[in-house]
């Protein structure tokens, strides 16, 4: 008996929260062998379906240019899911849900997944994702069989809106534990590289430069501890987070802290920039679940974070921070206490995604789905 086919559609395959689960799914399920998987990016092949490749599974592009093309895609799609007759379609974030589902559900395909990676898309949203947000919400009680949530705070917010709340499950994000690695010689070694000393102190962040992930509070917060803490060392990894990126620059000059920072850009060894952190800022405005802190837990590091997602079932509530005022005070707390006490919460924090958050455990719950 041959495996079921699972075509996964997505917008795109840059590198981005969704995407990078969306590999770990495919990789770590089509191992098992119960399963067979193929992915359609929508755009372009990107850096995860460049990956995917490699790794042997079938990745389609379709090229959509922008949504005047949304008419020839439709058909272009439905071309190339029917001659690939899956079994089951899942589709990931509001644009392939709806037009994946659409093209599913006319094709006859009798298991339609949905996916939900955010929560508020008010906060940096184009309007185009929020009206496709109302128009999913409407079709969500006709074509989608299961609705899967990376999140519990995002079921609730799309069940508020209208999604349909029976067909709703929350499935977090799972991690690949023996990836997320990285070694003192791996911390001293990164350090290096960028002129960190072994003894400074370095408060980090990860995200691509976006206003959602709001790296205008890390930069205010830095200014505020700069005054107190003169030698502290700020990080900030992810894609755009460069020293070509004027309004970043600017943010940093406007408050003489261009000594204090460090731009990686976006990087391949996210475990190895973690490691190389003595704390680790999540400052998002809006988040489902923070795929970033999960990999921050597993590497060892103490997580500081707004009230933003799923925070609030990850990490203990004294490390979680109900405004701007209130993040600086937990930052010089931990300061001023030589991080006492730290070691424990870093234990505990790791056992919480070792056996809550594995991936082995995401993909059984996808697999029981399908």
């Amino acid at each position: 008996m041959f495996p079921k086919k699972i075509v996964h559609i997505i917008i795109g395959l840059n590198v981005g929260g969704a995407e990078l689960m969306l590999k770990r799914l495919v990789l770590n399920s089509q191992a098992n062998g119960n399963f067979q998987h193929e992915v359609i990016s929508l755009t372009d092949l990107g850096i995860i379906g460049y990956d995917l490749r490699q790794a042997g599974i079938p990745v389609h592009t379709l090229n959509m240019k922008s949504v005047l093309s949304l008419f020839p895609l439709y058909f272009s799609l439905r071309r190339l899911l029917k001659r690939l007759n899956p079994d089951v379609v899942q589709t990931w974030m509001y644009h392939a849900d709806l037009l994946g589902g659409i093209v599913a559900k006319s094709l006859g395909v009798k298991k339609i997944i949905w996916g939900i990676r955010t929560t508020d898309v008010t906060q940096g949203a184009s309007k185009l994702t929020i009206v496709l947000r109302i128009i999913c919400a409407k079709l969500s009680h006709f074509i989608p069989t299961d609705i899967v949530c990376a999140a519990h705070v995002s079921r609730d917010a799309h069940i508020e809106v209208g999604y349909d709340a029976s067909k709703m499950y929350v499935i977090p994000n799972g991690f690949e534990l023996d990836k997320l690695v990285a070694s003192t010689e791996d911390r001293n070694r990164l350090r290096a590289e960028f002129n960190i000393s072994k003894d400074a102190i370095v408060i980090g962040s990860v995200g691509r430069f976006n206003v959602v992930k709001n790296q205008k509070f890390f930069v205010d917060v830095a200014a505020e501890l700069i005054k107190y803490y003169p030698d502290l060392i700020f990080m900030i990894v992810g894609r755009d987070n460069t020293y070509d990126n004027e309004e970043l620059i600017n943010w940093l000059e406007e408050r003489n802290l261009i000594e204090n920072f460090r731009l990686l850009g976006q990087r391949s060894d996210i475990p190895h920039c973690l490691k190389s952190m003595d704390v680790f800022c999540l400052h998002s405005k809006t988040e489902g679940f923070p795929n970033v802190l999960g990999e921050a837990m597993a590497v060892g590091v103490l997580p500081v974070c707004k009230n933003v997602g799923d925070v609030s079932y990850l990490i203990d509530k004294s490390l979680i921070a109900s405004d701007f005022l209130n993040f600086i005070s937990i930052l010089n707390n931990i300061l001023q206490s030589g991080f006492k006490g730290c070691d424990e919460i870093i234990l505990n924090n790791k056992k919480m995604i070792e056996n809550k958050f594995n991936i082995n455990q995401t993909v059984l719950k996808f697999e029981s789905i399908y």
